[in-house]
């Protein structure tokens, strides 16, 4: 696919960005693979992630850093740039504004294409992820306090239904937790992040089941 026929579906098949509020109702969520989870959080926190595509000659690849070994929660995740919309702020705006903290991209640099579906984690946050398309290699400085490391994936990779996969593990209470992971060589892209991207390819391409995913129901 090239990159300008892919940058046609993204503009297709996502939300303008003017349809977004802050009072969107989630799409997708943790909850997805758990309905049994209990909900803790009465109202959940507004948060907007950045996905950065990059068109690069060689094929379209997906921002992603990797969270220092210094933060309180989610040490050394996969993550996208990201955080909490401040008072006022739109998702676009905290999503440029936190990548630009967070790994010194310059929100010059990201033709903002569309919203996917807002997601709801289960620590209480509604994330809306904006999706940004960068025509050049973007020039990044990781945030020591935030970022250990900023590198790209692959798009036709995460895009590709047969990466995608159902773990789990089990937690103190007895219960099991089922998420989304997509690991690719010796980073292990899982949990909110890797449902985002699930979501995105069945908003974009339709809701296939990865091959293990319908092979656990099947023996269910």
């Amino acid at each position: 696919m090239s990159m300008e026929t892919l940058r046609a579906r993204l503009v297709d098949r996502l939300a303008p960005v003017e349809t977004w509020r802050p009072e969107l109702v989630a799409a997708r969520s943790d909850f997805d693979l758990n309905p049994q989870a209990t909900r803790t959080a009465k109202e959940l926190r507004p948060a907007a992630v950045l996905i950065p595509i990059v068109a690069r000659p060689e094929g379209a690849t997906v921002l992603l850093t990797r969270r220092a070994d210094t933060l309180a929660r989610h040490t050394g995740q996969i993550a996208f740039p990201g955080g909490r919309l401040d008072p006022g702020e739109t998702a676009v705006q905290a999503a440029l504004r936190e990548a630009d903290e967070e790994v010194a991209l310059d929100p010059a640099a990201v033709e903002v294409l569309g919203l996917s579906d807002a997601y709801e984690t289960g620590t209480g946050f509604l994330v809306t992820p904006v999706i940004g398309w960068l025509r050049e290699a973007p020039v990044t400085t990781p945030s020591p306090d935030e970022v250990a490391e900023v590198f790209e994936t692959p798009w036709d990779f995460l895009m590709d239904a047969a990466n995608h996969r159902r773990d789990f593990y089990d937690m103190d209470e007895g219960l099991r937790r089922w998420f989304w992971a997509m690991p690719w060589g010796e980073r292990y892209i899982w949990g909110v992040t890797a449902g985002i991207l699930k979501a995105l390819h069945v908003r974009l391409y339709g809701d296939e089941a990865a091959p293990e995913a319908a092979a656990d129901e099947d023996a269910a």
